[in-house]
């Protein structure tokens, strides 16, 4: 997959301790045109559904429809990415006084039974619903179908050295973390990300793709 930015690879191997190798340019343009392809379908297609999110989020909670997610892409960028909003106004602001029960090791805030998230939240979580309008950034080529998870601002700046290799790509929705039990070990999932990315074909996304729809339609996503 494509390197940092405009970075050349000796530079990349001096900031993450290897070179991410990109594939063919043949298998990275396929790589967009799926991407472009299936994010514009599904967002015709499930236009209905993302309209009956939006009315449900908005009737039943108080605050905007879409939670603007504050992350990182390629290469470090700031990105401005979407979800459905799953959680209370002002959820942000509580992580402090619940960092406490956090289940998560290093920069990353996780755990379950979470307060913060709305009865609504809780379906749109368990079969991903929430994460839907990121296919607009998809479609726009910040993220893609199948990619590293998207970390937040403030664990960026948390990341060790060999971490940041992780970045060397675009984020996806979708990714190996999802189907290896969601780790709460924050260096398992980035070892995962470099799996994936280390590994990556064509055939790679087709496959995560295919497990991720099994999954969300079994609820195992959360």
């Amino acid at each position: 997959m494509n390197t940092l930015g405009d970075l050349s690879n000796q530079r990349v191997a001096g900031i993450y301790g290897r070179v991410t190798r990109p594939p063919s340019k043949l298998a990275l343009a396929l790589k967009r045109l799926t991407d472009f392809v299936v994010s514009a379908a599904l967002l015709i297609m499930f236009m209905p559904l993302l309209l009956a999110i939006g009315i449900t989020v908005k009737v039943t909670s108080p605050g905007p429809v879409l939670y603007r997610w504050p992350v990182v892409g390629k290469g470090g960028r700031p990105l401005s990415a979407h979800k459905f909003r799953s959680m209370v106004v002002g959820a942000d602001g509580m992580k402090r006084e619940l960092w406490h029960r956090n289940e998560a090791t290093g920069p990353v805030f996780k755990i379950r039974n979470d307060p913060r998230v709305t009865p609504v939240g809780r379906v749109l979580r368990k079969f991903s619903l929430d994460e839907l309008p990121q296919l607009w950034n998809v479609l726009k080529g910040d993220m893609s179908l199948v990619g590293p998870r998207p970390v937040l601002s403030y664990e960026w700046e948390h990341f060790s050295e060999w971490h940041r290799r992780k970045l060397s790509v675009k984020p996806g929705i979708v990714s190996l973390w999802h189907l290896r039990g969601q780790p709460r070990d924050f260096d398992t999932w980035v070892r995962l990300d470099l799996e994936y990315i280390d590994n990556w074909s064509i055939w790679l996304d087709f496959r995560l793709l295919a497990w991720v729809v099994v999954y969300t339609l079994t609820g195992r996503n959360y």
